[in-house]
């Protein structure tokens, strides 16, 4: 029990006095960004309490009180602080319950290209020669292709073989398979540039000479020491996983309008901008704006933080 404790004591302590956590107090607006995404995911989360109506329940819609203002402006209802959309939703519980979604197809796609992106890069730079140049060229084949036109091609064929009712039924799940498979190069080309530092230096020469097997060099020795660069990559990929998913939204080819994203919601209401209904895109879009920048701005952090030769103080 004393060397448990003594244990959690020391790494407390390592934290504490880590260079991670000094620069964090010293930079105001990582602090700022670091808040707020805490609260745009905790509202996510709690979506189901902190939403005064459930837009999935057909029985809290009233059509009759669609394209109602926020509360701010005139010929607005206090029941719906944020107004409502063409289908009489409250404005404000599709956005906590989009938000939620948007963030699961960010954070699952970027899951998916990490696992995909870590292994190839692994399999490319420790066992180079063929194995490697088969999988870099399969990255650059990948790479010519923007991600929308992949997503774009993927759920076009799934909706002409499936039909369109079929995917909306599996919208997030698609989703995060399609974003997933189309960025995985940029871990794959970072993790093989780190692997092939990595792998002539002492300690990998004396795990082979231990006899230790390849996989276990590659997962248990080299992946550690290459995490730095995919914590980076990690946070500019959510963030550009959520802007693929608004946008694939907006082309219709996303999250349906019967189940809100960001995306679904900001194209929900673009019809109907000249008619005076902004708050239906706009409130949405500076959500999905402010979520992508506070995200970026912690990537643009740590990257600082974890190579100290960019870090300016």
């Amino acid at each position: 029990m004393t060397t448990l404790t003594t244990r959690q004591t020391s790494r407390w302590e390592r934290f504490r006095d880590s260079y991670l956590l000094y620069s964090f107090k010293r930079d105001l607006i990582a602090q700022v960004s670091l808040l707020v995404f805490i609260l745009l995911v905790g509202a996510a989360l709690l979506a189901p309490w902190l939403a005064p109506m459930n837009p999935y329940d057909l029985a809290q819609i009233n059509i009759l009180a669609s394209e109602l203002p926020p509360f701010w402006v005139d010929g607005s209802d206090p029941m719906y602080l944020m107004g409502t959309d063409a289908q009489g939703r409250d404005l404000l519980s599709t956005i906590l319950y989009g938000l939620r979604v948007s963030l699961i197809i960010g954070f699952g796609a970027v899951a998916m290209q990490a696992t995909l992106g870590v292994c190839f890069g692994l399999l490319a730079g420790y066992l180079g020669g063929r194995v490697d140049a088969f999988l870099m060229r399969l990255a650059d084949i990948q790479l010519s292709f923007s991600t929308l036109m992949v997503a774009i091609i993927v759920g076009a064929l799934f909706k002409a073989i499936f039909g369109g009712a079929t995917f909306s039924d599996y919208a997030v799940p698609l989703l995060v398979l399609i974003i997933g498979l189309a960025e995985w190069p940029q871990y794959a080309r970072t993790v093989r540039a780190s692997v092939l530092a990595e792998k002539g230096k002492e300690y990998v020469d004396a795990a082979r000479v231990m006899g230790l097997p390849s996989r276990r060099i590659m997962f248990r020795h080299i992946l550690p020491n290459t995490l730095s660069p995919i914590f980076v990559i990690s946070t500019v990929q959510v963030a550009n996983a959520i802007i693929s998913e608004a946008a694939l939204s907006f082309l219709g080819l996303g999250m349906p309008e019967t189940q809100p994203s960001l995306g679904s919601l900001i194209k929900s209401g673009f019809d109907y901008l000249q008619s005076g209904s902004w708050w239906i895109t706009l409130i949405p879009g500076l959500v999905l704006v402010v979520l992508v920048l506070v995200i970026n701005l912690l990537g643009d952090w740590l990257r600082d933080v974890l190579n100290p030769r960019l870090y300016k103080g």
